[in-house]
């Protein structure tokens, strides 16, 4: 097999592959043993058929093209691997030639092409070292926690006064186009300052009380009228506090199985002191993958990253013509700069010589699965059906090649104390698996199931529809 490259972009070839006939050949027999299992030819039992036969009575062109079909892909990857690319997307291709018989001169010729991983150089990580900043745990983190706890106590009460920020509203809505009501909801609990409705109206509701009414103009987020300038109506029917327990004895006795509030405030900081610590291996781990970047430029596939892009875009609800500049813009560089840790994390997998075996896989899938609430066997099963099984392979390959690296790193503090992270590096390649979710792979496996999930509600909708 003959390959030339040539290099369109910085990251995208064009392969050009020769194949010699005797390489071909075993596609060509592999094709008529196929074909022979479907056709019945008089005087011979099905899928006993001589290649010669096949030829004759099916016709060679035919053959030859279901070759192409099953060849291409296979002689494409021998292809890549021969000229160590390592592809970034589906490739192009292009069939120039196709043998016309099997005594002729012309043999399968087709190009390929594909957005490619960059050539650039890892740093040598033996006797790296990597500071991270020390992790602090205060008395108000300690007093956020616990105020979070005494909200989920609370109760709200019915008060007498204008809203204000904190405080929950029962409320009417109304939009109005033109003079026309587009848009209806009554009895709505809204929390004034959250912020998880229509934009104004936070604004509109402050200092409204129980009965009281208002009209702001607001852009509507939903339905068919979705973008469109509105005059909205709200009216306010209740004004409800939130009520929370005094911290206490009693509330500690209440909301825990400790005694009193300083043994719960013990505990309450050991959970933060705990989630510091998490916190200070993530920091790490970035740390880690901005150090193997530094001093390296790494171009960025123009078609993958056009792809992710319209792919958030999409999750956000939004278009590329509906998004603004500056949101655009952000998804953008949110997405060079996965791609880029995504390509430094797989060269570092094959600069480990990490392999990953099947169980690692399973395992990986598995836990995913759980944290969704989905039954393993039909998450697994679904993955290998939409096709996704190489993604997890390629995810769980780049957190074990990242927690093998990270292992092999010096971590220090501020102070220059020798940080132990075992906890979350583990002390083997079965750790680094189960370690795999907390630290990069899950998110990718994550996507995977809401991704199913969605799939799963869509069919159900059209089937009820």
């Amino acid at each position: 097999m003959k390959i030339s490259v040539r290099n369109l972009e910085p990251t995208k070839v064009r392969l050009t592959i020769t194949v010699d006939n005797d390489e071909f050949e075993p596609y060509l027999d592999e094709a008529r043993k196929e074909i022979g299992k479907q056709v019945n030819v008089p005087g011979f039992r099905k899928g006993h058929v001589p290649g010669k036969i096949i030829d004759q009575r099916i016709g060679f062109s035919t053959v030859a093209g279901e070759a192409v079909n099953s060849g291409v892909p296979d002689l494409y990857s021998k292809a890549l691997a021969e000229k160590e690319l390592h592809a970034m997307a589906q490739p192009q291709i292009d069939i120039k030639d196709i043998p016309e018989s099997s005594k002729g001169d012309t043999k399968l010729k087709f190009t390929a092409e594909v957005e490619v991983r960059p050539q650039f150089d890892l740093p040598d990580i033996e006797g790296m070292e990597i500071e991270v900043a020390k992790p602090e745990v205060t008395d108000e983190d300690v007093n956020k926690r616990l105020d979070n706890l005494r909200q989920r106590f609370g109760t709200l009460v019915s008060i007498d006064r204008p809203a204000q920020t904190g405080d929950f509203a029962s409320i009417d809505l109304e939009a109005v186009i033109d003079g026309e009501s587009v848009d209806s909801q009554q009895g709505v609990s809204y929390e004034l300052g959250s912020q998880t409705m229509l934009d104004g109206l936070d604004e509109a509701l402050d200092g409204l009380s129980s009965g009281e009414e208002t009209t702001f103009e607001g852009t509507l987020e939903a339905g068919e009228h979705a973008g469109e300038k509105a005059q909205i109506k709200v009216k306010v029917n209740s004004v409800k506090a939130e009520e929370l327990p005094d911290l206490d004895d009693d509330f500690a006795q209440e909301a825990s199985e400790f005694d009193t509030l300083e043994e719960l405030k013990s505990d309450v900081r050991k959970q933060c002191e705990r989630d510091a610590e998490g916190r200070q291996a993530t920091d790490a781990r970035d740390a880690f993958i901005a150090k193997l970047q530094e001093g390296i430029d790494i171009p960025v596939p123009k078609g993958v990253k056009s792809s992710m892009v319209e792919d958030q875009l999409k999750n956000a609800n939004k278009g590329s013509e509906a998004a603004t500049d500056d949101e655009k813009s952000e998804i953008e560089k949110n997405v060079e700069k996965e791609l880029r840790d995504q390509m430094v994390l797989d060269a570092l997998a094959e600069k480990m010589q990490v392999e990953v075996s099947q169980i690692d896989v399973t395992n990986f899938l598995a836990s995913i699965a759980q944290q969704y609430g989905m039954d393993p066997s039909a998450f697994i099963n679904a993955i290998v059906q939409n096709g996704q099984l190489g993604s997890a392979v390629q995810e769980v390959g780049r957190s074990k090649g990242m927690l093998a690296g990270m292992r092999a790193v010096t971590f220090k503090d501020t102070d220059g104390n020798v940080l132990d992270l075992s906890n979350f590096l583990g002390q083997d390649e079965a750790e680094a698996v189960e370690e795999s979710e907390s630290v990069q792979a899950a998110s990718a496996a994550a996507a995977v199931a809401d991704e199913i999930a969605h799939s799963d509600s869509s069919k159900q909708s059209q089937e009820e529809d």
